[in-house]
């Protein structure tokens, strides 16, 4: 695996951003939109609850953990859309640059994107709201490297889709996120879903983060089991998902799918 290769990649990723504000805008707006829509929701609620009950480390700061992932997410299938919408995603792979080297690439590019909207998601939180991050202690870091993982090997998964089906199949990775919320328990214990529901849930690295994060706000300290099986099960995904792109690629290739890839190509 050659570094240089994947650096280029992240580079192509920084001109684009660079040169459109309308790829700069979006890394700030909708989070921002996001954390302002919830912190007067949880404002509402803290005047009709119970005195000495605060949603805003509960409510907001779930919020601001599932954006973060989503972002992660949508930060790689982004940097893979950017090659599909150009077509060069057949130009890429006619150069020595393997599928490590590319997807490297996509996930250094995620890291940035992600790193900028957590960084506007924490200024409107705290300034706006009083989020603090201390109120979760040293523990919310390796919670949000679960969830950064996850949103890694989910955005892998979308763009190796996006490969096998084709441009419009975009379509199709867009709701992953608010298909995944139902089962992660974001806003609520997993206590509360179907039991067929909490079955699927105990599969998702993010229903023990939210699982464990809760613990955490109601008082009951950190544990460490959950966080375990939450990382595990993320690094084993990822390691799924970059096994699929590379299957789902050696298809393309051998099949010549990557040859007359274009907005035609969903089957």
């Amino acid at each position: 695996m050659y570094l240089g290769r994947t650096a280029a990649v992240v580079l192509r990723q920084y001109y684009l951003i660079r040169g459109s504000m309308s790829r700069v805008l979006p890394l700030f707006v909708w989070v921002a939109i996001d954390i302002v829509l919830w912190g007067f929701i949880t404002r509402y609620l803290n005047t009709v609850a119970a005195p000495g009950h605060d949603f805003v480390p509960g409510l907001l700061g779930a919020v601001l953990l599932w954006d973060f992932f989503t972002r992660v997410m949508q930060g790689v299938t982004m940097a893979f859309f950017e090659d599909v919408w150009s077509r060069n995603f057949l130009n890429l792979f006619a150069s020595p640059l393997s599928i490590p080297e590319y997807l490297g690439g996509l996930v250094l590019s995620a890291v940035a994107t992600s790193a900028i909207g957590l960084a506007g998601m924490l200024v409107v939180a705290s300034a706006v709201f009083g989020l603090s991050f201390a109120v979760y202690g040293a523990a919310s870091f390796p919670f949000l490297l679960v969830l950064f993982l996850f949103g890694i090997g989910l955005g892998i998964v979308g763009s190796a889709v996006v490969l096998r089906l084709g441009p419009a199949a975009e379509w199709f990775v867009w709701p992953i996120p608010a298909i995944v919320s139902p089962f992660a328990g974001v806003f609520y214990p997993l206590a509360t879903l179907p039991l067929w529901m909490q079955y699927v849930a105990r599969l998702l690295p993010p229903a023990y983060v939210f699982e464990g994060m809760r613990a955490i706000v109601g008082g009951e300290g950190f544990d460490a089991t959950t966080l375990l099986w939450g990382g595990g099960l993320a690094v084993l995904d990822i390691l799924l998902a970059c096994w699929f792109f590379a299957r789902v690629h050696r298809h393309a290739v051998r099949t010549g799918l990557i040859a007359r890839y274009s907005a035609e190509s969903v089957s």
